[in-house]
């Protein structure tokens, strides 16, 4: 039976787009004089932005967890300053939105709501508008990841790839290049687009390149001696960002899995039949933005109901995961790893 949360959560993703067209209104009649010179594109964005907010919102619902949408609140309003919006707009929009949802929903609904706007709007004076650099300190792979970003961002392909070559010629492991080279150049690359310091072009081939920097360290990978273990991993259906989860599938290869990484955008039914041909002893599934949530409740589900699934453990991650560390039992899983490396861990547990 669908609890009060669930069916709040899932009114306000069902009425979005009227909502939405709420909040736009108060948004446009309350301050016209700053909004109107953005035109018919700005007022779509803004429609497009509520849209987000509330997707976000109902997913905090849904999972009854405010941390998720606190965290999203905090991203928005660094996303508002690189953008260079007013000071004020974050938290009028909040003040907006409560509204709209005070009158568009039924009494019993606004209930379960407005404890995670509240929180939202308690936590907004303290949320930075200039998120602190993934890349701090002077460490030598920090040195080492900054001289690969920088090359990545002078669209300077061949230097990236030649840096990390060398520093495996040095000796610098692949496990070590992973986590302390790739993972924080790929948040430190969100981070500069958030505060709009890169465009998304510029994320994307940063993106793309690393990916293929990844595959010249294939050969010390695949190196490594067998366990006759296997994992399928996934990304859920809809998701885009890929490379956390390719990263968790090379580690695994390295510690001598026989891997099965599908990528992003698997559809659900080949998820299944792929666990099932392989004969899966774990499935890892990730999901990088909280609207992906849901959908990585209903895989699990759809797992555990066909023949043999409940037989297969279960281990998530990706970004909402982090943020909200019991959100893995929310969803059904057996388990949950911050990084690749605590994967292994976690999967050795699992499995026995």
């Amino acid at each position: 039976m669908e609890s009060l949360s669930e069916t709040a959560g899932r009114t306000i993703l069902e009425q979005r787009a009227r909502l939405a067209e709420a909040i736009v209104a108060r948004q446009y009649s309350e301050q016209a004089a700053i909004w109107a010179r953005y035109g018919a594109t700005g007022r779509h964005k803004s429609l497009q932005d509520a849209s987000y907010h509330l997707t976000y919102l109902a997913e905090a619902v849904v999972a009854a967890d405010p941390s998720l949408f606190n965290d999203y609140v905090a991203w928005v309003k660094a996303l508002f300053a690189g953008l260079g919006f007013p000071e004020t707009a974050l938290a009028d929009t909040l003040t907006w939105t409560r509204e709209a949802l005070r009158e568009g929903l039924p009494a019993e609904l606004w209930a379960a709501v407005e404890p995670y706007l509240t929180a939202a709007q308690a936590s907004l004076p303290a949320a930075a508008a200039e998120p602190p650099s993934f890349l701090s300190g002077d460490s030598p792979l920090t040195l080492l990841a900054r001289w690969y970003l920088d090359a990545l961002l002078a669209a300077d392909r061949r230097t990236a790839s030649r840096l990390i070559m060398d520093a495996i010629a040095s000796g610098v492991s692949v496990r070590d290049i992973y986590l302390g080279v790739f993972q924080p150049v790929q948040r430190e690359i969100g981070r500069l687009w958030q505060t709009n310091r890169v465009s998304v072009a510029q994320e994307h081939f940063c993106t793309a390149a690393t990916q293929l920097i990844m595959s010249q360290l294939y050969p010390y990978i695949f190196s490594t001696n067998r366990t006759n273990r296997r994992l399928v991993a996934t990304c859920i259906g809809g998701e885009l960002h890929e490379i956390g989860m390719r990263m968790v599938a090379d580690f695994f290869e390295m510690e001598g899995w026989d891997t099965y990484f599908m990528g992003a955008n698997t559809p659900l039914p080949s998820i299944l039949q792929t666990v099932k041909e392989r004969q899966a002893d774990l499935l890892a599934i990730s999901a990088t933005m909280t609207f992906h949530v849901r959908g990585v409740h209903e895989l699990i589900a759809a797992v555990r109901d066909m023949d043999g699934g409940r037989r297969v453990p279960i281990m998530v991650g990706g970004y909402p995961f982090n943020v909200s560390p019991q959100l893995w039992r929310t969803v059904g899983a057996d388990g949950y790893a911050p990084n690749a490396q605590e994967a292994i861990g976690v999967a050795t547990r699992l499995i026995g």
